[in-house]
């Protein structure tokens, strides 16, 4: 009787819920992660393809911005997903290396197969790749040329190598990496002794038109907005600017409140208080010395009148953001009560302009004495060239932004990755063990960038490989030119990386394989059953598909 109570099934899971454990769950998280990887892989460097990416209202992205790219994808696969969230990590620690990070997390776990189908454990595959992530750091700490955070030059190159194989015109590249250059090195600051750089002072507004050889960078603040009030100046020299954050109108108390009105002259009489409290509100700002009023809330139609009559000219609803940015330009200070404004608080521009950009009006604040926060104004034919020149200019405003806050640069063209990979086999002959199979895993996992680079530049991978490690015997920055096909010294031709990107890259793909690696289990819960009927019944994926 023992014996067949013992015997007798448990359920612990609800019904409909599906497990698959061990080497299977471990398949099915590798196969998954790697098939992301591949989406990926075509779109790395200079020769890149790029992809089309329609969402479920039919709006079409033409990208090879591997951030992008993962961010548009409806991805449904848990494992996959993860692998997608360690490239949004890379993306906003770095700003650049989000396709580098993915392919190479894949191949860190088709590597990784190759181990357990030869019987070693996950674990010791785990230990072996965070020796080799150690490793690998520090040679690129080792290996990496300083250089001067401030030369124009060398963060010019920097920008220009981030911006090659990008869906721009291929003479705007010198533009953008300018723009981006120029900008960054506007809004850098000294502190302890050290650059920093805050990339959200510098604003990116996109305008479709002209090309985007006529894009700008303005010493101040674009506002999306037009003057709210005909009767006002359009265009104000010498700026003084009052930075409010309430409105100018006559706020709702709030308490529930009723007057009671008996005689029409008592009506008269309440709307002239009305008009007279108003415009003390408008004497007092015109009293400070303002000649510019940009509000973030609303401004009051008898206000806009006033203000018309004393030659101020006003902007309504500008964003929070905005006027942040706006404070740190003009060296103004944002007033929460107009009864406590002073000269003090104003902000300083040579020039405040309501310019017509395309089919809107815009609001130039420039001019600024020493800004500390600018904006790129871009142009382009088209919606689709404009979007991608601005996700374009991002990566290179990080990648600048990288070398002024750590100056070290690495040669490009998969030199980088060789250089680290042969310091690995070394490393790897000194260990014993089944790490020591892991950690070389990881060295051949490394060459993945330039086989890619390869394949994608149309040239044979294998012997190109070939060719990079004989040439690596002799020259450090040894990389691949796409342009003639030949391997050639990355630093002479100005191809070159900033040492952040690339130690950000290893970590976050070694992180995600990690991760990945260590589930031994996945349990799915039962779908919903709306969701089950949307299903087709033949030819259904898998669960995680």
């Amino acid at each position: 009787m023992s014996a067949r109570i013992a015997s007798m099934p448990v359920l612990v899971l609800k019904e409909g819920t599906s497990r698959s454990i061990g080497r299977e769950a471990q398949e099915n998280n590798i196969s998954a992660a790697i098939a992301l990887a591949n989406i990926v892989r075509s779109s790395l460097g200079p020769k890149s393809m790029d992809k089309m990416l329609v969402d479920s209202f039919g709006d079409v992205t033409i990208t090879n911005d591997g951030a992008t790219i993962l961010k548009e994808m409806d991805v449904q696969h848990p494992a996959a997903k993860m692998l997608v969230e360690v490239a949004k990590a890379q993306d906003q620690e770095v700003g650049d290396g989000t396709a580098t990070a993915t392919v190479l997390a894949g191949e860190l776990l088709k590597s990784a197969r190759e181990l357990l189908d030869s019987d070693v454990h996950p674990t010791v595959i785990v230990d072996g790749y965070r020796r080799a992530l150690d490793k690998a750091l520090e040679t690129l700490d080792s290996i990496a040329e300083p250089v001067d955070p401030m030369d124009r030059k060398t963060l010019m190159d920097i920008a220009l190598t981030c911006l090659s194989g990008k869906v721009v015109t291929a003479g705007a590249y010198e533009k953008l990496a300018e723009l981006a250059v120029e900008a960054v090195l506007q809004v850098a600051e000294k502190i302890n002794g050290k650059w920093k750089v805050d990339i959200d002072n510098i604003k990116v507004e996109k305008k479709h038109g002209k090309s985007i050889d006529e894009s700008v960078l303005v010493s101040g603040i674009v506002l999306d907005k037009e003057v709210v009030h005909e009767g006002m100046p359009k265009l104000v020299k010498n700026a003084k600017i009052a930075l409010l954050e309430c409105p100018i109108e006559i706020e709702k108390p709030e308490i529930s409140a009723k007057i009671n009105i008996t005689r029409p002259d008592q009506m008269k009489r309440f709307l002239e208080e009305e008009t007279q409290v108003l415009k003390k509100m408008i004497d007092k700002i015109a009293s400070v010395g303002a000649n510019v009023v940009i509000c973030e809330k609303g401004i009051d139609d008898v206000a806009q009148h006033f203000l018309a009559k004393k030659g101020i000219m006003a902007v309504r609803r500008a964003k929070r953001s905005d006027m942040e940015k706006l404070a740190k330009a003009t060296g103004g200070r944002i007033v929460s009560s107009i009864e406590d404004i002073s000269e003090k608080d104003l902000g300083e521009a040579g020039l405040v302009e309501e310019r017509r950009v395309a089919e809107d009006k815009m609001v130039f604040v420039e001019q600024c004495k020493n800004p500390k926060a600018v904006t790129i104004l871009l142009r382009g034919g088209s919606d689709q060239l404009v979007a991608e020149a601005e996700r374009s200019i991002h990566d290179a405003i990080c990648v600048v932004r990288d070398v002024v806050q750590e100056p070290k640069i690495v040669g490009g063209g998969g030199a980088v990755e060789i250089e680290v990979a042969k310091a690995l086999r070394e490393y790897a002959k000194k260990l014993s063990g089944k790490d020591q199979l892991a950690v070389m895993k990881y060295a051949d996992a490394l060459e993945v960038i330039p086989l890619a680079l390869a394949e994608n530049a149309g040239l044979d991978p294998i012997d190109i490989i070939v060719k990079l490690k004989a040439a690596h015997e002799k020259m450090k920055w040894a990389g691949i030119n796409t342009i003639t096909g030949d391997i050639s010294d990355m630093l002479s031709l100005h191809i070159v990386d900033p040492v952040n990107v690339k130690k950000q890259a290893l970590k976050s793909a070694t992180e995600a394989a990690i991760m990945i690696l260590r589930i031994d289990d996945i349990i799915a819960a039962a779908r919903p059953e709306k969701e089950k009927e949307k299903k087709p019944t033949e030819g259904a994926p898998s669960e995680f598909e």
